[in-house]
């Protein structure tokens, strides 16, 4: 069942990409970042959603500026 669901939103995220790209100083979301806040967010909500949504956040930011410095 988590894997149907976690495909649907990789799908959902793959045409969210499309529509409407994020911001220049995050990645994309991943197929693992969509299934690590699924699991967190839906399945074993312990601490906050604000709190998921925060980290995720950073990590993407993280991920984009160690992409940046790679390519120069």
């Amino acid at each position: 069942m988590v894997v149907l669901l976690t495909a649907l939103l990789a799908i959902v995220g793959a045409d969210e990409h499309d529509l409407r790209p994020g911001p220049n100083n995050l990645v994309p979301l991943s197929c693992n970042e969509i299934q690590r806040l699924f699991i967190t967010l839906v399945i074993r909500p312990v601490r906050a959603a604000a709190h998921w949504r925060g980290w995720s956040t950073w990590r993407r930011r993280h991920q984009a500026r160690s992409r940046t410095s790679h390519c120069q």
